[in-house]
C-alpha cells in the first residue's frame, strides 16, 4: 500500500491538503507563490471552511473549495474544477460577487468591504492566452489604470502544461505546484519534491492520507463520481453530434432551414433521457434553462 498514489487534482484530496489548518503552512506557501505576497501577509490567515464533507453528490458542486481570510479581513477562495464547465468566467463572477457582499449587512458603509481573491484550478481550457496562470482586474480599457484591486480572479489552466505554444518554466514555483496537483506518478511528484520543500510536505501529507482507510474509500468515490460525469459529458458530446446530423438529414427532406430546431429537440431530449439535470443540457447545449424545460415538458 505504500506504493499507492492518491491524485491531488481530486477535490476531496485537494482540500485535504490546502484546507487544514493543521497544515495551514502549505496553504501558505501556495499562496505566497500564486498571489505574490508575503508569508508575514498570510502568517495569521484563517481557514473559514475547514469542515470537509463525508458524501459527495453532483448538485453540491464547488462544496470542496479552500475559503480563507486573512488577518486584514482580505478573503480568498480556491477551488479546483475537474469537469469541463461552460460559462466559466460568467460563473467565476457570480460565486466572487456572492463571496463579496456576503462581507456586509444592511446598515454598513463601502468602506468596510475588503479584497475578495477567487483562484481557479480548472483541468480545461477557458482563456485564449498561452500562459498556465493569469490574474485578471478592472482595467480602464485605454489606459490600463486599475479601477480597485478589490476584485482579482486567477485562472490556473492544467492542459497548458503540455501545450506546445505555452512557455514553460520548471523553475517557477507556480509551475511547480500546478506539476504537483495534475501529477499522476510517483516519480513526478519526489522530483518536485526535491526543488521545492513545501510540495515535500504536501507529499508528505499525501502519502500520510493515502494510509487511511477511510480517506482512500472517500477518494475512490469521488473518483468513481468524477468518471461517471465525465463519461455522461461525453455522451451528451456524442448525443449532440448525432442528433445535429440527423435534424440537418431531416430538415433538408421537410425543408427546415439546416434542420438545426429538429437537431437541438433531438439532442436534449437525448440528454435527458441519461439522466442530465436541466441546468446541466443547459450549460452543455449552450440553451436558455427555459427552452430546456419546454423540450422536458413536452417529452412527456
Amino acid at each position: 500500500m505504500n506504493d499507492y498514489l492518491m491524485s491531488p487534482k481530486n477535490d476531496f484530496v485537494f482540500k485535504l491538503i490546502f484546507g487544514d489548518e493543521k497544515n495551514k503552512h502549505i496553504l501558505i506557501a501556495f499562496l505566497t507563490n500564486v498571489l505574490n505576497m508575503s508569508e508575514g501577509e498570510l502568517a495569521d490567515i484563517k481557514i473559514i471552511n475547514s469542515e470537509l464533507l463525508r458524501e459527495f453528490k453532483e448538485d453540491k458542486k464547488g462544496i470542496l473549495d479552500v475559503r480563507a481570510q486573512t488577518k486584514d479581513g482580505e478573503q480568498i477562495n480556491i477551488e479546483i474544477q475537474i469537469l469541463p464547465t461552460e460559462f466559466m468566467p460568467e460563473r467565476t463572477l457570480f460565486y466572487w460577487a456572492k463571496m463579496f457582499v456576503s462581507q456586509i449587512k444592511s446598515g454598513d458603509t463601502y468602506d468596510q468591504l475588503k479584497r475578495c481573491i477567487t483562484i481557479n484550478i480548472v483541468d480545461f481550457e477557458c482563456t485564449p492566452l498561452k500562459q498556465l496562470h493569469s490574474c485578471y482586474h478592472l482595467i480602464e480599457d485605454h489606459t490600463g489604470h486599475k479601477l480597485t484591486d478589490i476584485e482579482e480572479i486567477h485562472f490556473m489552466e492544467l492542459p497548458k502544461l503540455f501545450d506546445p505554444a505555452t512557455t514553460i518554466d520548471e523553475n517557477d514555483p507556480i509551475t511547480q505546484w500546478m506539476m504537483f496537483i495534475n501529477a499522476k506518478s510517483r516519480e513526478v511528484i519526489e522530483m518536485l519534491a526535491q526543488k521545492n520543500k513545501h510540495i515535500g510536505s504536501a507529499f508528505d501529507l499525501l502519502q500520510i492520507i493515502a494510509q487511511d482507510e477511510k480517506a482512500r474509500m472517500l477518494y475512490e468515490a469521488r473518483q468513481a463520481e468524477i468518471m461517471d460525469q465525465l463519461t455522461r459529458i461525453k455522451s451528451a458530446q456524442t448525443a449532440i453530434l448525432k442528433a445535429k446530423a440527423e435534424g440537418i438529414k431531416e430538415g433538408k427532406k421537410e425543408g427546415i432551414k439546416d434542420g438545426i430546431k429538429e437537431g437541438e429537440e433531438k439532442m436534449v431530449k437525448a440528454m435527458l433521457l441519461r439522466g442530465m439535470t436541466i441546468e446541466e443540457v443547459a450549460s452543455i447545449a449552450n440553451m436558455d434553462i427555459s427552452k430546456v424545460t419546454e423540450i422536458k415538458h413536452n417529452q412527456r
